[in-house]
C-alpha cells in the first residue's frame, strides 16, 4: 500500500491543476451536505418553536398536582433527561383587580403575572416584539405587554403599569410590546422571574415547567414522557401534545418537507463527487496502460485509484465541511431576516448534530473511493495494448450497449411502478428512474446534440466552431453524458420543486375557496384545534339569519371523539344548508348522497387522513367512542375541508352530535348575503352582532383567501430559495467538469490551433459544447423532475392529503432557461483557459 500511496501522491502532485479541480468536486459535495443540513435541522427547530408559540403550547408542560410552587431542582431533572432539547421553569399567578383599579371604565379585572427567565425562555417560544424590547436577564422592575393590553389599559411604551401585590401596589415599566393576544385567557404580563419570586416571597421557587422535546417520532416521544415521568413520581401533572392535534399533524408535515430537503442535499453532494471523480479516473486510460505496460498488476492499478480517492477524499471532506458550516451560518444570517418578513419566523443558531459530521466524513470519502473504485475496476480489466491505442471507441460502444439496455429497463419498471399507483413502487421507481436516466444517456446523446447543435450551426456558421463542437460530443457520448448529467440533478430539483409548489398552492387554494367560499365567516380564535374555542348558543345563528339581506346561514359544531383507539375530531354540519354556503372536496363518494345519507342514521364524510390512518374506505364502518357508549357510523364518503385538512376529522349531522355527545354550541358560522343586498349595509350589522360576541371575528370571505394566498406565496419564497442554495452547486459542478475537460483535451487543442485554428474559434467551440452540453442536461433534467414531482405530490396523496398534481409549466421555463444560462457561465472560463494554450505546450502534454 506504501507503493500505490507514494505513486498516488506524486501524481496528484505532477498535476496540480487536476487535483485541484478534482478536490474542489470533493470540497462541494461535502460543502453542499454539510452546509444545507447545518440549515435544515435550524429551520426545522424554528418552525416547531414558532408553531408551538404561534399556538400557544410547548411539547410538554409540568405543575404541581396542588397547583403551588416547586424547587426549582425539579427543572434541573426535566434539563438533563435525554431526549429534552430545552426547558424553562416560571412562576405564575392570576392577579384580580377591582373595578376601576386601572382607571374609570376599563373592563379589565384580571391579568396573568408571568415571571420568566428571558434567555430561557425563548428557547421553547417565539416572543415576536412590536415596539420597544425583549427582557433582559438583568431586568428588575421591568414588563412586557401585548398590544391588545395596552390599548385596553391605554398605555404606550416606556408608561408605568401599576399591580397589586404581596408588598402592595408595584408599578413596572413597559419596555417592550408582543402582537395582540389572540387565544382565550387572562392577559399576561412578563416580567424577569427573580422580581415575582421577590414580589411573592417564594425564592428559588417555580410552578410551571415547559419544555420541548428533540423528535417528533411517536414512539420515541412516549419514551422521553416515560422517562421523566418516572422522574417525577405521582405529585406532578404532564400536559403533552399529543399526536392527534392539527398542531402535532402540522409540525410532522414540516418535518417531512425538512426532511425531503435534507436527502436531496444528500444526492446532489454525492451524485457531485461521484461524477466528477468518475469522469477523471474514465479519462485516464492512456495512463492506465502505460502503468499496466511497465509491469503493474491490476491490484496496484485499484489501489493506486483508491489512495488517490483517499487523499482527495480526507482534504476535500475536510475543507468541505469547514466551507458548508460557514455556508450554513452566512445564508442562515441572510434568510433570517426573509423568514421574518415573511413567514414571521425567528431563526436561533446553527445546529450541528454528530451525525451529520459522521455522515458527511463517510458520504465524502465513502463516494470518492467508490467512484474511483468501479472505473478502475473495468480499466484494469482492459489490455495494456488496448489501453494505449489513440481511441477506445469500440470498447466505450460496447459499454454504452450494455448500459443502456440495463438503462431502457429500468425505465420501464420505473414507468411501470408509475402506472400502478403504489406509492412504494412510485418512489423505488423515481430512483431507477434517474438511474435509467444516466445509463441511457450516451445513446440519446448524439440525437440530441444533432438537435441543438443545427440551431448553433446556425448561430456560428460562417467559422464551422457549431459543428465542430456537435463532433466533440458525438464522438465521446460516455464523457459528455457524464458531464451532462452534472446539469441534470440541479435542474430535476427545480422542475420537482416547482411542481409539487404548484400542486400545493393551486390544491389547498381551491380547496380553500370550496369550503370557505362563503361571503362572510364568524370565526374563532384557534381555527382547526376547536377544543379550546368558546362557541355561542344557536341564538347568534339565529340572530344572524334575521339580518334583512343574509341569505342561508351554516354553522359548524365540535365534539371529540376515539375511532377504534384513534382520537378523532367530529365536526357537526347541517347537511340541507352546509352545501348552500360551502363544499368539502372529494376524493371518494358523491357529494350529493353524501350529504342526503347524513340526515339518515348514523352516517360520517371522513376526511383523508381519517381514511389512510385508519385504512377506511367508502361503505365501512367504524366505532366511535361518545358519552352515551360507542357507536357505530358508517362511511358515506371521503372528503376534507381547508381548516381540517391535517388531522384526523369527521363530519356528521348536527342531530346526531347532539344525540350522541349533547352538543349544540356553535364554534364556527359561515353565511352568504341574499340577492341584491346592500353588502355595506349588511356588514354593520353582522359587526354590530359580533360585537356582544368577543369570541368570533367577523371576517369577509374574499379577504381571508387573498391573506391565505399572500400566506402561501411567502412559505413558496421561502421553498425557492431552498431551491437556489440546492441548484448553485450545479452550476460549480458543471464549470469544474468542463474545466476537467479542458486539461483532459489539452492535445486535441493543440491540434486544432496547429492547423489554424484561432484562439476566438476555440472559444466558440468550448461555448458551444458547453451550450450542447446544458441542453443534454437540461432534457434530462426535466425528465427527472417531472418525474419526481409528480412522485412527492403522490406521496401526499397517498399520506391522505389529496393533492392533486399540476404541471409547472413556470417551473419548466425557469428551468430550461436557467440550464442553459449555466452552460454559458460554466464556460467562460474553460473557454478562456483553452484559447490561452500555447501550441508546442499543448502538443507536448503528457
Amino acid at each position: 500500500m506504501n507503493l500505490q500511496l507514494t505513486l498516488a501522491a506524486r501524481y496528484l502532485w505532477g498535476r496540480k491543476l487536476r487535483t485541484f479541480l478534482t478536490t474542489l468536486a470533493i470540497v462541494i459535495g461535502a460543502l453542499v451536505i454539510f452546509g444545507m443540513n447545518i440549515m435544515l435541522p435550524t429551520m426545522l427547530q424554528a418552525f416547531q418553536v414558532n408553531m408551538l408559540a404561534a399556538s400557544g403550547q410547548v411539547d410538554l408542560t409540568i405543575t404541581h398536582e396542588t397547583g403551588e410552587a416547586f424547587s426549582r431542582t425539579v427543572l434541573n431533572k426535566i434539563r438533563l433527561t435525554e431526549g429534552v432539547r430545552a426547558a424553562s421553569g416560571s412562576l405564575r399567578r392570576t392577579l384580580n383587580v377591582p373595578d376601576g383599579f386601572f382607571g374609570h371604565g376599563i373592563q379589565v379585572t384580571a391579568v396573568s403575572l408571568v415571571g420568566i427567565e428571558p434567555r430561557l425562555a425563548q428557547t421553547l417560544r417565539n416572543y415576536p416584539v412590536k415596539e420597544g424590547r425583549f427582557l433582559r436577564s438583568s431586568d428588575t422592575a421591568d414588563a412586557v405587554i401585548t398590544t391588545s393590553l395596552a390599548d385596553s389599559l391605554d398605555l404606550k411604551l416606556g408608561d408605568r403599569l401599576p399591580l397589586p401585590t404581596s408588598e402592595g401596589v408595584v408599578p413596572f415599566t413597559i419596555v417592550g410590546l408582543l402582537p395582540e393576544r389572540t387565544l382565550p385567557g387572562n392577559e399576561e404580563i412578563l416580567v424577569p422571574l427573580s422580581e415575582v419570586q421577590k414580589l411573592l416571597d417564594l425564592p428559588k421557587r417555580i410552578n410551571t415547567i415547559e419544555a420541548n422535546l428533540d423528535t417528533l417520532d411517536p414512539a420515541r416521544r412516549e419514551a422521553i414522557l416515560a422517562a421523566i415521568e418516572a422522574q417525577l413520581g405521582d405529585d406532578y401533572n404532564m400536559g403533552a401534545l399529543t399526536s392527534g392535534t392539527e398542531l402535532f399533524a402540522s409540525l410532522r408535515m414540516g418535518q417531512q418537507m425538512f426532511s425531503l430537503f435534507g436527502f436531496l442535499a444528500l444526492c446532489m453532494g454525492g451524485f457531485i463527487i461521484f461524477n466528477t471523480f468518475r469522469t477523471v479516473v474514465a479519462e485516464r486510460r492512456h495512463d492506465i496502460g502505460m502503468l499496466r505496460a511497465v509491469g503493474a498488476s491490476r491490484r496496484t492499478i485499484i489501489g493506486l485509484i483508491l489512495a488517490e480517492g483517499l487523499l482527495q477524499g480526507v482534504v476535500g471532506t475536510a475543507v468541505g465541511m469547514a466551507l458548508g458550516y460557514l455556508m450554513g451560518v452566512g445564508v442562515t444570517a441572510l434568510m433570517g431576516p426573509l423568514m421574518g418578513q415573511f413567514l414571521h419566523v425567528e431563526l436561533g443558531a446553527p445546529v450541528v448534530s454528530p451525525a451529520l459530521v459522521v455522515t458527511t466524513i463517510v458520504l465524502g470519502i465513502g463516494v470518492t473511493l467508490l467512484a474511483g473504485l468501479l472505473p478502475a475496476l473495468s480499466a484494469s480489466r482492459v489490455t495494456p495494448l488496448e489501453a494505449l491505442r489513440p481511441t477506445v471507441a469500440q470498447v466505450l460502444r460496447r459499454a454504452m450497449s450494455v448500459g443502456a439496455i440495463v438503462g431502457v429497463i429500468l425505465i420501464v419498471l420505473a414507468i411501470a411502478g408509475l402506472l400502478s399507483g403504489s406509492l412504494e413502487a412510485t418512489a423505488l421507481g423515481g430512483l431507477l428512474f434517474l438511474v435509467g436516466l444516466v445509463l441511457v444517456a450516451p445513446v440519446l446523446v448524439k440525437p440530441i446534440a444533432s438537435v441543438f447543435g443545427g440551431l448553433i450551426a446556425l448561430a456560428f456558421a460562417r467559422d464551422g466552431t457549431g459543428a465542430l463542437a456537435q463532433g466533440n460530443l458525438t464522438r465521446q457520448p460516455s464523457r459528455a453524458a457524464i458531464t451532462a448529467s452534472a446539469t441534470m440533478i440541479g435542474l430535476a430539483i427545480i422542475v420537482a420543486i416547482g411542481g409539487i409548489a404548484t400542486s400545493l398552492t393551486g390544491t389547498f387554494l381551491t380547496i380553500l375557496q370550496k369550503s370557505l367560499g362563503s361571503d362572510y365567516m364568524l370565526m374563532p380564535p384557534s381555527v382547526g384545534v376547536w377544543a379550546s374555542d368558546v362557541g355561542a348558543r344557536p341564538e347568534l345563528a339565529d340572530r344572524l339569519r334575521a339580518v334583512p339581506g343574509v341569505g342561508p346561514v351554516s354553522t359548524m359544531r365540535f365534539a371529540a371523539a376515539t375511532a377504534d383507539g384513534k382520537p378523532v375530531s367530529l365536526l357537526g354540519i347541517d347537511p340541507a344548508v352546509f352545501p348552500q354556503v360551502a363544499a368539502l372536496n372529494f376524493t371518494a363518494g358523491d357529494a350529493r348522497t353524501a350529504y342526503a345519507a347524513l340526515a339518515e342514521g348514523r352516517t360520517l364524510i371522513a376526511n383523508g387522513p381519517f381514511a389512510a390512518q385508519s385504512g377506511l374506505e367508502v361503505g365501512d364502518t367504524v366505532r366511535l367512542s361518545t358519552p352515551r357508549g360507542r357507536q357505530v357510523y358508517r362511511i358515506a364518503a371521503i372528503a376534507g375541508d381547508y381548516l381540517n385538512a391535517k388531522i384526523m376529522t369527521a363530519y356528521i349531522s348536527q342531530a346526531n352530535l347532539r344525540a350522541d355527545f349533547d352538543k349544540t354550541e356553535d364554534v364556527f358560522i359561515q353565511l352568504n348575503l341574499a340577492p341584491g343586498a346592500d353588502p355595506q349595509l349588511v356588514e354593520s350589522r353582522l359587526e354590530a352582532i359580533a360585537a356582544d360576541y368577543p369570541q368570533f371575528k367577523l371576517v369577509s370571505g374574499k379577504a381571508y383567501y387573498e391573506q391565505n394566498k399572500q400566506l402561501f406565496d411567502g412559505v413558496f419564497i421561502f421553498f425557492y430559495l431552498f431551491v437556489g442554495v440546492l441548484a448553485f452547486p450545479s452550476l460549480i459542478a458543471l464549470l469544474n467538469t468542463l474545466a476537467i475537460g479542458v486539461i483532459e483535451r489539452t492535445r486535441e487543442i493543440g491540434m486544432l490551433r496547429a492547423v489554424g485554428a484561432t484562439r476566438k474559434q476555440i472559444r466558440r467551440t468550448v461555448l458551444s459544447e458547453a451550450l450542447l452540453l446544458a441542453a443534454v442536461g437540461t432534457a434530462f433534467g426535466l425528465l427527472a423532475g417531472l418525474y419526481l414531482g409528480y412522485v412527492m405530490v403522490l406521496g401526499m396523496g397517498v399520506a391522505g392529503f389529496p393533492f392533486t398534481y399540476s404541471f409547472p409549466f413556470a417551473g419548466l421555463l425557469a428551468a430550461i432557461a436557467i440550464g442553459l444560462l449555466f452552460g454559458v457561465l460554466a464556460a467562460l472560463l474553460p473557454a478562456r483557459q483553452a484559447a490561452r494554450l500555447e501550441i508546442v505546450r499543448a502538443l507536448r502534454y503528457e
